[in-house]
């Protein structure tokens, strides 16, 4: 029989790894809430119609990647490959955008049938950040600024901003005529892909990895150079507005994001420290999406952050992740030791409800207990056997320094242990 094992790019994540995706996911809910930012859970299957309509039919995506099924009813339904149509999707269902804001945010598994590599999966996880109802460049700042401070309260360094402007539908549709005329006149020189990407998707060329097609994108005509005025006055504020604040950017005209729904500003925050996956969060405005998909005008603006690929920074620059272990590990012997060590256990718990305790369970002699305790990475051991039951007194023993090992009473138990470990 074959040994079961995960499907290719869907990973586990193991307790050791836990720790760091909690911590992640505890300060980014910290920090949207602390922006104004309501949690939205959205389903993870959708019907494929909604990504063809709001990614675009030509796109990898929607082309290659998607992992798309017939049910029972005979509808076509897909996993998500992203968030953003389901958020919007679920904004006019139920009435969110109806002259109202809307500043969301969201977590969960995306998927995708690409090739696998690190940081790169057939499932990921996104945590995506959405603001709908905000016209003007003020809410482009807010959701930047935001980012950055996640990076602080992460503990994180050495993040570049990358900005550009794709302007309006019209701006765009200019540029892209424009592009196509230049990448016409040198298609010779192109990569394989990219040629075939002239007539369907030109602007994805711009993010050719093939150094003889950059070679030639170094000459091609700028995004910015067709840009219309009301884009290029509210680019310039915003580079303004994260001056003021002292966020360091970049301009790079060549960024201009893989889904067909994005408009005027788009960005990236990207790093050197994970090779070819070097964008951890990028984002921009898709003013047009909700109009597209059925709704009224309604601007938008946000971002996503691929979790795996922040959770492989966060180890490569050992960020301080929080401590997930045991604080203290409960030893007993005899079944009426056994009753009490559940007693103090629950009160302790009552006494501070953060307290991560771990009562023995399965029996064994003190020293197979101790074994446990150790490895279980807690810091002080509580032992409970025949004779603390008779004086009705507790061991509590260090496990992480010299310290001597000594008697409390049952009744002292909750104010030592807070003392112990500056609860």
């Amino acid at each position: 029989m074959a040994k079961l094992q995960a499907v290719r790019g869907m990973n586990d994540v193991l307790p050791a790894d836990a720790a760091a995706w909690q911590f992640l996911h505890e300060t980014a809910a910290r920090v949207f809430a602390s922006y104004g930012y309501q949690q939205i859970r959205l389903p993870l299957v959708e019907r494929t119609e909604l990504f063809k309509r709001s990614i675009g039919d030509v796109t990898d995506i929607v082309e290659k990647e998607m992992y798309s099924f017939e049910d029972r009813g005979g509808e076509s339904l897909s996993l998500r490959p992203e968030g953003t149509a389901s958020c919007v999707r679920a904004g006019i269902q139920h009435g969110l955008f109806y002259n109202q804001q809307q500043r969301l945010w969201y977590d969960g598994a995306m998927f995708r049938y690409e090739r696998p590599q690190a940081g790169r999966y057939r499932q990921f996880h996104q945590l995506g950040l959405e603001a709908y109802g905000f016209a003007g460049p003020a809410i482009d700042l807010e959701i930047i600024a935001l980012s950055a401070r996640l990076w602080k309260a992460l503990g994180l360094s050495g993040l570049q901003l990358e900005l550009n402007s794709l302007g309006t539908n019209q701006a765009r549709a200019n540029y892209r005529d424009a592009l196509v005329a230049y990448l016409q006149a040198h298609e010779d020189q192109l990569d394989e892909d990219s040629r075939k990407r002239i007539a369907r998707n030109p602007l994805r060329v711009l993010d050719s990895k093939n150094p003889q097609t950059q070679a030639v994108l170094a000459a091609a005509p700028s995004i910015l150079d067709s840009l219309d005025a009301e884009s290029r006055e509210q680019f310039e504020q915003l580079q303004q507005g994260l001056q003021a604040l002292g966020i360091a950017f970049v301009i790079n005209p060549r960024l201009v994001r893989g889904l067909d729904y994005y408009s005027r500003v788009v960005f990236e925050w990207t790093t050197t420290e994970l090779g070819a996956q070097s964008a951890v969060c990028a984002g921009g405005r898709y003013d047009g999406l909700v109009q597209q998909l059925g709704g009224g005008e309604v601007p938008a603006m946000g971002f996503a952050i691929g979790v795996e690929r922040l959770i492989l920074l966060l180890q490569k620059q050992a960020a301080a992740v929080p401590a997930r272990t045991p604080q203290l590990y409960l030893c007993w012997q005899g079944e009426e030791a056994g009753q009490q060590a559940a007693q103090l256990a629950e009160a302790l718990r009552d006494a501070y409800p953060s307290l991560r305790l771990v009562v023995n369970a399965g029996g064994g002699s003190f020293k197979a207990q101790m074994k446990r305790a150790d490895k279980s990475g807690a810091e002080v051991a509580l032992l409970l056997g025949e004779q603390e039951m008779a004086e009705q007194q507790i061991q509590v023993k260090s496990l992480r320094d010299s310290a001597a090992q000594q008697a409390c009473a049952w009744s002292d138990l909750s104010g030592q242990v807070g003392t112990l470990l500056g609860l």
